[in-house]
């Protein structure tokens, strides 16, 4: 993590040679995994001291191929409800070309 804030969190990630698939770029489930935590931690930074969240729905669109050099997930909370919380994550390399747009919704979780 390398930024975080009220509704917000950036993250970064090197891309690795063990990381890349059989194209030669890296593996799209890892970058949607790095922009899930940035969500996520996004929104917990909105949570109360009695809340819980859960990912229940994630899109994402790539938008670009990467093998090299270092990722950059920034994401931002869009929307909170009583039962809902909305975000999103835009994923980009190290020269700021964006490599996947992500979007998420979690359920709050009420915690006993």
């Amino acid at each position: 993590m390398i930024d975080f804030k009220d509704g917000y969190a950036r993250f970064r990630m090197s891309v690795r040679p063990e990381y890349l698939q059989g194209a030669k770029t890296m593996q799209g489930g890892l970058i949607v995994a790095l922009a899930d935590e940035a969500i996520a931690h996004a929104m917990m930074s909105q949570l109360s001291p009695d809340e819980g969240l859960t990912t229940i729905e994630l899109k994402s669109n790539f938008l670009a191929g990467v093998s090299s050099g270092e990722l950059t997930a920034t994401a931002t909370v869009f929307k909170k409800g009583q039962s809902l919380i909305i975000g999103d994550c835009l994923v980009t390399d190290d020269k700021e070309k964006n490599i996947c747009r992500v979007s998420a919704t979690f359920l709050l979780l009420k915690k006993k």
